[in-house]
């Protein structure tokens, strides 16, 4: 038998001459020390900010029982409160930063939590602060704060997709889930793992492997992940499946002296983290899933959102609808919009207004292409479709086209987020469980738009989709909203 340092050979996948976790520690603390100086100067400017606006030049003063501070003093003070939040709530822990909301819900807990500490001090002391300069303050430094993480967000997902800023990671399971759970981190290198070993679980088929990477990467025994966790190359242990809850207790004993994270890769597929609750029963621990709900407030509050977004949208655009129309008319003399049958909500057929993009006679012609490559109606694109104008390429490369469809969210067809919105012969090739799609309204963007657009195949635009159906959420939308904005300047996989 091999030994187990032969068999964990995965220097070539960290730089030369640098050990893993060390490098990777290097670079966390130095991310980390960024992060913690861009609060420091965000929170100072949102205070000049305040003091600026509520009293310009004048030197002004807190009055607090029988003493005066310069207000200049008291935000120093006001600043170290802040930064404390931001630490005490650990908005900059490895766990939170790279993707999900978490990094910014902690940010948010902690502004809020420092103005209510602040004002219930000032009532409890009788300390005269400015009520405007607050008012200020907490906005202006809320919104700097989210900016500067975002920024340096944008700094690691470069640094991740380029393979750089990981955390080597052994995959405990059997065959599929070890898959599965490779597949889904090349699929999503913002999380920050790099598949590094792999323990399989159960027998193992070489022949039926789905995945060409299991077959590259080392495998272990269950009893050598301890030997190993001081090896500097491995900064996780991730347990996809398949493994006893004796042994993973045992494997948590062994590794709990260690800096390696234990991580247990959930089995509710698609559940989004706000759905799941833990109920701490001794002996038994206990994951609720809150069941997808279609009516409600939080429809009201997404169909509010709809008119508002969809009211203000038309407006600001319609300079550019007249601009476009121009170009159009000016290409090939033919009509300005397309509109077709499309079907929404619980199968209830509406219009759907886009910019024109393709010869007039697209259409008729969209049988003879569908039978030409292969007979697929279900979510039919090509990369280089012939009907498309010259014109219509600029507009689809950039979703100009998509814009009028702000008309079909205003009068109640459509949504602004929501699963893409498909033609009847779509529908007719939907299996069973995709009909899910269909609960909700189409929407002029999704996950499926931010996730690689017509790149995606058809599987992985159905499971988009559908992880949209089952989890959406207002602060999910308005991520989403945010992310499609950064897709449309970037815009690849558009066709």
């Amino acid at each position: 038998m091999a030994t187990t340092e032969s068999r964990l050979d995965v220097r070539h996948l960290w730089p030369a001459g640098s050990e893993g976790r060390v490098v990777a520690a290097r670079w966390f603390e130095r991310y980390r020390y960024a992060i913690f100086v861009t609060d420091l100067v965000m929170i100072v400017a949102a205070l000049l900010v305040a003091q600026h606006t509520r009293f310009g030049d004048a030197d002004r003063r807190v009055v607090a029982g029988p003493f005066e501070i310069d207000y200049g003093f008291a935000a120093l003070l006001v600043e170290l409160i802040w930064v404390l939040a931001l630490t005490a709530t650990d908005s900059r822990s490895r766990r939170v930063i790279g993707a999900g909301l978490e990094e910014y819900r902690r940010v948010v807990t902690a502004t809020f939590g420092t103005f209510g500490f602040i004002a219930v001090t000032s009532y409890l002391f009788q300390i005269q602060f400015s009520r405007f300069y607050f008012v200020v303050a907490l906005p202006v430094g809320l919104l700097l704060l989210l900016s500067g993480r975002f920024g340096w967000r944008m700094v690691l997902t470069s640094l991740r997709n380029q393979g750089r800023a990981m955390a080597g990671a052994v995959i405990v399971g059997d065959q599929d889930e070890v898959e599965h759970t490779l597949k889904e981190l090349r699929r999503h290198p913002e999380a920050g793992y790099k598949p590094v070993a792999v323990a399989i679980v159960g027998p193992e088929n070489p022949a039926e492997a789905a995945d060409p990477l299991l077959s590259t990467l080392p495998r272990l025994a269950m009893d050598e992940i301890p030997v190993l966790a001081d090896d500097p190359r491995i900064a996780a242990v991730m347990i996809a499946g398949s493994v006893s809850r004796s042994r993973i207790r045992e494997l948590a004993w062994n590794l709990e002296s260690s800096a390696v994270e234990l991580i247990m890769v959930s089995r509710l597929t698609d559940v989004a983290g706000p759905r799941t609750h833990m109920s701490p029963v001794d002996g038994l621990p206990m994951v609720h899933v809150d069941l997808p709900q279609y009516t409600g407030m939080n429809v009201v509050a997404k169909r509010a959102m709809d008119v508002v977004l969809g009211g203000a949208a038309l407006l600001v655009l319609l300079p550019l609808f007249a601009a476009v129309a121009v170009a159009i008319k000016l290409d090939d003399r033919g009509p300005v919009m397309f509109t077709q049958e499309r079907i929404g909500q619980n199968g209830k057929p509406f219009t759907i207004h886009k910019f024109r993009t393709m010869a007039v006679d697209a259409e008729a012609r969209m049988a003879d292409l569908i039978a030409e490559h292969g007979g697929q109606a279900l979510l039919f694109k090509l990369e280089k479709d012939p009907r498309v104008t010259r014109v219509g390429a600029f507009l689809r490369k950039y979703s100009i086209d998509e814009l009028p469809q702000f008309w079909d969210v205003l009068v109640g067809n459509m949504s602004v987020v929501g699963p893409r919105p498909q033609v009847a012969r779509e529908v007719e090739q939907y299996e069973q469980h995709v009909h899910r799609r269909l609960l909700t309204k189409p929407g002029i963007t999704g996950l499926w738009q931010v996730s690689g657009r017509s790149t995606l195949s058809v599987e992985d635009s159905v499971r988009l989709d559908l992880r949209y159906v089952e989890n959406w959420s207002i602060s999910g939308d308005i991520v989403l909203i945010l992310k499609t904005i950064r897709a449309v300047l970037r815009p690849d996989g558009a066709y």
